[in-house]
């Protein structure tokens, strides 16, 4: 079989899993993702299709969204020792920088209500895996205002943010267990974890990228995604593209995601994310994802997730007119943006001005539109995926038509007892 007629072989199954909600062939996959050229165009055509009915489905037809959010960097200390990560900092330098281990919960609050005030309805939480495992410095900390661990503290600071904000918490701890997805439930509409890979190799392998970070593990991460499911909550995840992993490896990641979305329904958004090479990181000199294995990699997302789930990419990791070929490709969400903070994770990609990103979007025949933290799948039947004691926070914000964005600004508002009490728990060891 030539390379053309194995694209045209593969593509013909992809519309028809999509059509009939199957999951594609392994194989399928692989050969999509190797998709250059004209056959990328083609590949382009079926995902942005699929895009468009589900969005004429979900009653927003010509529609991208993003959540308007302020980003609060709970702590830049972590366990794990990515190779490529530059958000991540030791107790030392943070000393030096005038800083605490971890921000205290007036500044939470501060940064929370500076959001507010600029129409932002999302508080994203950024911070590193369990650093008390590895920085007594961190446990310290904690110990003396009487939180028993990272996720103890997490969880406080998203009832202070509810309550005195009233923003919407999104929480990125990373792993957490099942028993710790259902504690944190109450505080949070939605949580996250990037997959990144299914590729061991890059976690077991010295030298490897995600080496000697044990929650890295992507056996670890998948059960993390199936526990989501689990507790029902409105997930996020993802792949990054370019690490080290191969075309096989990435067509397993994403038929993994869409493996267990089939069986629980709570992941809301797959973010495909490019690897962009840091200087003072291990990765510093490995070549960005090239673009068009990248806009590739977006398009089989789409494909394999099918048309309802939220394909995202970051508008911050790639050029204006780059921006449109995401559009192409089949996303249907841009992600968070802040006109307040900068993408901690991604600090020397500043965000596009959010009139600039409606005008680029504008151009390929969308309207960008504000969601909050969960989709709106989730909001609308949010009686199965958004905790009870949270009902009043998220209707104050979402339409009840559309489970998108209302013009308005979040006010301060209590929570129940049962998502306020902030009494330690014990924590859940993964």
């Amino acid at each position: 079989m030539t390379a053309r007629s194995a694209v045209t072989t593969a593509l013909t199954a992809a519309r028809h899993a999509a059509a009939t909600g199957a999951l594609p062939d392994l194989d399928d996959v692989v050969t999509l993702l190797s998709c250059r050229g004209d056959d990328l165009v083609e590949l382009q055509s079926v995902a942005a299709g699929l895009r468009d009915e589900g969005l004429v489905s979900a009653g927003r037809a010509g529609r991208i969204t993003y959540s308007r959010k302020v980003f609060i960097p709970l702590t830049r200390l972590c366990r794990d020792r990515c190779h490529y990560c530059t958000f991540v900092t030791v107790p030392g330098k943070l000393r030096r920088e005038g800083h605490g281990m971890y921000l205290e919960l007036d500044q939470v609050v501060a940064l929370a209500q500076q959001g507010a005030a600029l129409g932002c309805k999302e508080a994203l939480f950024t911070l590193g895996d369990r650093p008390e495992d590895r920085w007594p410095e961190a446990g310290e900390w904690l110990a003396a205002r009487g939180y028993s661990s990272t996720l103890d503290y997490v969880r406080a600071a998203s009832v202070a943010v509810l309550e005195r904000t009233g923003l919407l918490p999104h929480l990125n701890p990373g792993v957490m267990s099942l028993d710790e997805l259902t504690w944190l439930r109450p505080v949070a509409p939605s949580m996250g974890m990037m997959l990144e890979t299914t590729a061991r190799r890059l976690f077991t392998d010295k030298g490897q990228p995600h080496h000697g970070s044990p929650d890295k593990d992507p056996l670890v991460r998948l059960r993390v995604l199936r526990d989501a499911g689990e507790a029902r909550v409105p997930f996020t995840t993802g792949i990054l593209v370019g690490i080290g992993e191969n075309l096989t490896e990435r067509a397993e990641s994403l038929l993994a995601m869409a493996e267990i979305h089939r069986t629980y329904g709570h992941i809301q958004e797959v973010i495909v994310q490019n690897f962009r090479a840091k200087p003072d990181t291990a990765m510093r000199g490995v070549p960005d994802a090239e673009m068009s294995e990248f806009l590739a990699a977006v398009a089989v997302a789409r494909v394999v997730m099918g048309p309802d789930v939220a394909i995202q990419a970051p508008p911050n990791l790639v050029s204006h007119e780059e921006c449109a070929a995401l559009i192409a490709s089949g996303i249907a969400d841009w992600g968070g943006v802040s006109p307040l903070t900068p993408d901690h994770v991604n600090p020397e990609r500043p965000w596009p001005n959010l009139d600039t990103l409606a005008e680029l979007t504008a151009r390929c025949g969308f309207t960008l539109t504000e969601r909050i933290t969960a989709e709106p799948p989730y909001v609308l039947d949010r009686g199965t995926w958004i905790d009870d004691g949270l009902a009043g926070h998220v209707e104050a914000l979402a339409d009840p038509v559309t489970g998108l964005a209302v013009d308005t600004r979040p006010v301060a508002r209590n929570l129940p007892v049962h998502g306020r009490s902030c009494t330690s728990s014990t924590r859940v060891t993964p």
